[in-house]
């Protein structure tokens, strides 16, 4: 196999690989010798087929193995004497594919962009904050306010009473669209909370001001984006009738609510809320330390990137973006979604910070441990009740998959190797200014 050197600019490379047609004919017969003891035609005994009539009826077929295996050996080659490390797999064209013939050198041109060098740089010298927050008891009481009215439960209304937003109504209705009942529309008995909006828009607004024994024409109009497709954007009538109006009355603040939520007493249930709250605290203080060293790091280090990988990230950039401005669109036939300057500008510093990261934990030897995939696999099989041992399968076949659950945890222990070595002052505030914080975050 002969090599030359086709293109060398910055991280770019090029070579031209050429396959004399008599080394192909070599690794042809090579084959063909090593399969010819297990080979059986009619009229021959097995091992025993003529060379020549082996050529002839499986020649075409070893010899494209015979190719892409020659081809492979010489790029493997070519990549370990060069010790060149490609940013994404190679591009490989066969220069005279549809020209080539038998007795013809087999010509490829192979391109690929190489990952950049990292320049060192002194990661001890960043400098840190890390904003503190101790629980306060009124965050405490609030957290525990909110569970007694999660736990509410409903009264009668005095007779007479008309109900109001927040009460639970029980109701029988049944749904017309032109004059028709349609399938789902009708119910008895059904407890509704108003203000809950779990029903249309406008319908429990009507019921707001009713009393036990009314009977309510309720009026709406179905969303143009309502999930019934024969229902989108029409007009429906509800006949309804209210038999009871109910307040509702939150439960009482004691131990016997805090065994409600797995708790032993009252007591114990404040400890578990604070120490929910300290890591929910902890977790939004690291999320505002990680991005402030991210942004350190971008400002720090600078070098080449690799094209392709700038651009394949932009491609899902985009794309994961008008996903969530079309959330109706749950398919890909949308078409090619052409990344903006700002698209392309996020990309490079997702693939700017992710080389790097990757850098720092190669030389730091951070690998994910088995146990630490096994609990991300636990984590994300939660999300599919009744498939989780499809989802395992699934992962364990797919290394794809692997590598998207495995780069996470690959990130946050870099970010946490780095932020060991740096410059950390810790700052305490209040909840409210770790909220401002994070806001900020979010418009940034």
């Amino acid at each position: 196999m002969q090599v030359t050197e086709t293109l060398n600019q910055g991280l770019k490379r090029g070579y031209r690989f050429t396959l004399p047609a008599a080394d192909l004919a070599a690794e042809v017969d090579r084959q063909l010798a090593e399969a010819q003891p297990q080979i059986e035609m009619k009229g021959f005994r097995k091992g025993k087929v003529p060379m020549a009539l082996l050529k002839k009826t499986y020649g075409p077929r070893v010899m494209g193995d015979a190719m892409q295996k020659s081809i492979d050996d010489a790029l493997t080659a070519h990549m370990t004497e060069a010790k060149a490390r490609p940013a994404m797999q190679p591009k490989v064209e066969m220069e005279n594919g549809e020209a080539w013939k038998e007795g013809d050198d087999v010509v490829v041109n192979v391109s690929y962009e190489l990952l950049p060098e990292i320049p060192e740089a002194d990661l001890s010298a960043i400098e840190l904050e890390r904003l503190t927050v101790t629980p306060e008891e009124s965050a405490v009481t609030e957290a525990l306010e909110n569970l007694a009215k999660n736990a509410q439960s409903f009264d009668d209304r005095a007779a007479g009473e008309a109900a109001q937003s927040g009460d639970q109504v029980t109701i029988d209705f049944k749904g017309m669209v032109d004059g028709e009942a349609f399938e789902g529309g009708s119910a008895e008995g059904y407890p509704l909370v108003l203000g809950s909006n779990s029903f249309i828009p406008g319908f429990e607004d009507q019921l707001v001001g009713a009393k036990a024994g009314d009977a309510v024409t309720v009026n709406v109009k179905f969303p143009d984006d309502y999930g019934h497709p024969t229902l989108k954007g029409k007009d429906a009538v509800f006949e309804t009738t209210v038999h009871s109006v109910k307040a509702p009355k939150a439960a009482e603040i004691n131990d016997e609510m805090a065994k409600r939520f797995g708790a032993d007493s009252l007591d114990e249930l404040k400890t578990q809320i604070t120490e929910r709250l300290g890591a929910e605290y902890q977790g939004a203080s690291r999320a505002l330390m990680k991005r402030a060293l991210l942004d350190r790091l971008d400002e720090l280090v600078s070098f080449e990137l690799p094209e392709s990988l700038v651009e394949a990230e932009a491609a899902q950039i985009a794309h994961q973006l008008w996903h969530e401005e079309h959330p109706e669109e749950h398919g890909h036939n949308h078409g090619s979604i052409e990344p903006t300057d700002e698209h392309k500008k996020l990309a490079e510093r997702r693939v700017r910070l992710g080389l790097l990261l990757a850098d720092v934990g190669q030389k730091a030897e951070i690998t994910v441990t088995d146990q630490e995939m096994t609990q991300a696999v636990m984590r994300q099989a939660r999300n599919f009740p009744g498939q989780e041992r499809a989802f395992f399968e699934f992962i364990q076949q797919n290394e794809a998959a692997q590598q998207q659950l495995r780069a996470p945890i690959f990130e946050d222990k870099v970010v946490d190797h780095i932020i060991s070595g740096a410059k950390v002052t810790e700052k305490s505030v209040s909840k409210d200014e770790l909220e401002k914080a994070l806001e900020a975050l979010d418009e940034a």
